[in-house]
């Protein structure tokens, strides 16, 4: 691509050099420098980008984007000095790719809690609507039916948008987005053209990288901040918070909620473990997902549908054949008549909504026994309170390491442990070894009883010291359960 093309509608505070060279890629990492790339210095939370201006041009480089010019300037290199790299980057990596977001209706859906969960079943509502999508999401990025893994719950902007491309070029005409607090912050969704953001709550989370709930709170409200005009934000009013997106947008506001009046209004008229019977904007469907959480997760989805333009009815006819997101309240009942739930939450917020699920629909002759940890080298400000939680919602609590990281497994749980309230001593355990503490589960469990194992739910690994193991809680589970009824 031409360089004068790559640089439309960037604002440029200097160029040095000629502006006339063919870009063959756009990078910035440096060690993935090729010849006649364009590299972009970005400074980082570890590095600093413009530290490596020098090892770029001599890797090929022919083209330099940096908020600091070097010192001595190559005459055989163009350099442009810009404002903000970062963001920068986000605008030159849409127009190196022609602007696929542009394309397509894009949607995003942040929040603390079920942006992975909306994202999927919006990706699988519009395939049972007869639609091709693309899907990028913590746990699979997809385009139509061909899969890419996933590593983070944000790609970087130039993954984004070569994603995007692919699913231009593959006749897609929807795209289905979780964008993540750390997404946002670090300038990952610059430049793209949402048509509809989705709120789905916001809780205690990422406060080791916020540092405190009022600049997380900023990040994500910056998402719903810098839409267009054109675009669409629909958010959860039952959350304080979900009014405080809809302040300073450009966008059309649209609300969603189970408790208060909104223009997506849901409740709930039956529920068991097999699925639910509701209501949305008077229309009554059955769905096989379960738990309040989940209601609120449709609600959303019903919603940007509707926004989209689709008939209620045949939303929810594709809703109604929805399966369950994996690890997101995952259910199997074992041939003992012991009923296992393996569910991804992390944080406070997530872990009540499960238990609290559970303890609306069983019947209190069964005992819950819930299985959870935290991770390591994350928030500890959110550990005593999940301790707190699951022992006073639980009939046992058995604490153990979910990913412990660099962290000691012993330091978590005491932390954990710290948040139990004295008259509920009596009712947790503590195992580290998060094998162990399933087996421990399994053995103390009568038929009917339910367990719980939260925390990694579609993971499946465990990363001590730094090193991922294979360890998938639904494998263990039916692994376990097999060698114990013998």
């Amino acid at each position: 691509m031409q360089l004068i093309e790559l640089l439309k509608r960037i604002p440029v505070l200097e160029i040095h050099g000629k502006n006339d060279r063919e870009v063959s890629a756009l990078v910035f990492d440096s060690r993935k420098v090729t010849e006649d790339s364009l590299y972009v210095a970005v400074k980082g939370t570890v590095a600093d980008g413009h530290s490596f201006i020098t090892s770029s041009i001599e890797k090929g480089a022919k083209t330099i984007v940096c908020e600091e010019l070097p010192e001595n300037l190559d005459q055989n290199i163009t350099y442009i000095k810009v404002k903000d790299s970062s963001k920068t980057l986000g605008q030159l990596a849409s127009n190196f790719y022609g602007n696929p977001s542009e394309k397509l209706k894009l949607i995003g859906v942040t929040g603390t809690n079920g942006k992975t969960s909306v994202s999927t079943l919006l990706f699988d509502v519009f395939k049972n609507l007869g639609y091709n999508s693309a899907l990028l999401s913590t746990v699979e990025i997809r385009v139509g039916d061909e899969i890419i893994p996933a590593t983070h719950t944000t790609p970087d902007v130039i993954t984004i948008n070569q994603i995007l491309a692919k699913a231009v070029e593959s006749g897609c005409e929807f795209a289905f987005m979780e964008v993540s607090s750390h997404g946002i912050s670090q300038n990952r969704t610059e430049g793209l053209h949402f048509k509809i953001a989705g709120f789905t709550n916001l809780t205690h989370d990422h406060l080791d990288y916020h540092k405190t709930f009022d600049e997380y709170l900023k990040t994500k409200k910056r998402f719903f901040d810098e839409l267009n005009d054109d675009a669409i934000a629909i958010t959860n009013v039952d959350d304080k918070n979900g009014n405080v997106m809809l302040q300073n947008t450009k966008a059309k506001k649209k609300s969603y909620a189970l408790k208060t009046m909104a223009d997506y209004h849901g409740r709930t008229l039956e529920v068991d473990f097999n699925g639910m019977l509701l209501n949305f904007n008077g229309k009554e469907f059955w769905t096989t997902l379960t738990g309040k959480f989940n209601v609120y997760n449709l609600l959303l989805v019903f919603g940007i549908a509707s926004e989209l333009g689709f008939q209620q009815e045949e939303i929810l006819q594709a809703i109604s054949i929805l399966k369950r997101v994996s690890g997101r309240f995952e259910t199997f009942k074992s041939d003992g008549g012991i009923f296992f739930i393996v569910d991804y939450a992390h944080t406070p917020d997530a872990l009540e909504n499960v238990l609290d699920s559970v303890n609306d629909i069983r019947t209190k002759n069964e005992r819950l026994i819930t299985v959870f940890g935290c991770g390591g080298d994350r928030d500890h400000s959110k550990r005593p309170e999940m301790g707190n939680i699951a022992t006073k919602k639980s009939t046992l609590a058995i604490i153990t390491s979910d990913n412990p990281r660099t962290e000691d497994p012993a330091v978590i749980i005491k932390e954990i442990e710290a948040g139990v309230e004295p008259q509920n001593f009596s009712k947790y355990t503590s195992i580290p070894d998060r094998r162990e503490a399933i087996k421990m589960a399994i053995k103390f469990a009568e038929p009917k009883d339910i367990i719980v194992v939260a925390g990694k739910g579609h993971e499946n690994y465990q990363e001590i010291n730094g090193v991922k193991h294979h360890f998938d809680d639904k494998e263990v589970i039916n692994e376990l359960w097999k060698l114990m009824s013998k």
